[in-house]
């Protein structure tokens, strides 16, 4: 690639997944200063011209040990606004993860719809573009920003691990809750092409009540197959160890998992040791600190979708199409 006036940036605490992007486009990471000051704010400025650039800035918005999300957004948020009163020529914010993105309808009278407001600081501070990796509901993410709000998807990266390690077995695609079927639907058709044969379909009910996660009923054949749950994010890991028991239970032969965010808390770590699952994959879009290293390679497989990210902000610079970069 030679993405002549690309400028990228990475802040710190996403610098080791700005420096894979960055390598993959060919190019170095943009200069910047973060201060920390004793009262617990902060600073931090672009440390080279960006007038008229096309930049593109760099924060996966999970939480962790020494930072919040809400943390990691303001300095995302604060570094945009100067990078624009730098005269940047456009703003890019790319976030791999992208915080309470979740919470993108009211299902509780007075419930916050968290997604807009969101929406609505970014685009105060100036951002021009927004770059993310598999939201819950892509069409409530679109419809919540004004700008351009672009919707990367890493079921390429699953249907090429899945294609390579399961050519020969009978597989069914399941996804964890009807709500997902769509997901699940659109990755079991791609898996279908990458390995030219039929590959069944289920799903499960799922209720959710204070927290807690019920039912057990799956629809679909799973018996005597290879069954691959599909999700958007992993949190306890509950709900991907109710299904996978439930996959077993019906006979079948084999359970991986796949989802995009690998957030992994509380006892997550427990949760998929479960002997009912083989294999969880992720992609690298939250680093799997939370999970103990013993399981990491052997239980869990973490997929680099930083050359994603890197190809799309090239075609978005140079004006490609992101739709045919998303066709697996």
């Amino acid at each position: 690639m030679t993405p002549d006036a690309l400028c990228l940036f990475a802040l710190d605490a996403s610098r080791p997944f700005g420096e894979r992007v960055a390598t993959a486009l060919g190019i170095a990471l943009a200069s910047h200063e973060e201060r920390e000051f004793e009262d617990g704010e902060h600073k931090a400025r672009p440390l080279e011209n960006v007038r008229g650039k096309d930049v593109y800035v760099i924060q996966s918005l999970y939480g962790e040990p020494g930072m919040s999300a809400n943390d990691k957004l303001v300095r995302l948020l604060f570094f945009i606004g100067a990078l624009k009163d730098a005269s940047a020529g456009r703003v890019t914010a790319v976030c791999p993860y992208l915080a309470y993105s979740r919470k993108d309808r009211r299902t509780k009278s007075r419930d916050p719809v968290s997604s807009r407001y969101i929406a609505q600081l970014f685009e105060a501070v100036g951002t021009d573009r927004m770059v993310t990796l598999d939201v819950h509901n892509p069409a409530a993410y679109q419809n919540a920003f004004r700008i351009p709000a672009e919707h990367l998807e890493a079921q390429g990266l699953f249907v090429a691990w899945f294609a390579a390690h399961l050519e020969d077995e009978p597989i069914v695609v399941v996804s964890p809750d009807a709500g997902g079927v769509k997901r699940a639907e659109a990755f079991r058709r791609a898996l279908s092409q990458a390995l030219d044969r039929p590959i069944g379909a289920a799903f499960m009910e799922k209720r959710r009540s204070e927290g807690v996660v019920s039912g057990e009923a799956v629809v679909g054949d799973v018996g005597g197959r290879t069954a691959i749950i599909l999700d958007d994010l992993i949190g306890t890991g509950t709900t991907l160890a109710r299904a996978a028991t439930a996959c077993k239970a019906l006979g079948a032969n084999r359970v991986y998992a796949a989802a995009s965010h690998g957030l992994f808390v509380g006892a997550a770590g427990a949760v998929l040791a479960d002997p009912a699952l083989d294999k969880v994959l992720v992609a690298d879009s939250i680093p799997p600190f939370r999970l103990p290293p013993a399981l990491l390679g052997s239980r869990v497989d973490v997929l680099a979708s930083a050359p994603l990210f890197a190809e799309a902000l090239y075609r978005l610079h140079s004006g490609g199409s992101l739709v045919e970069l998303l066709q697996v």
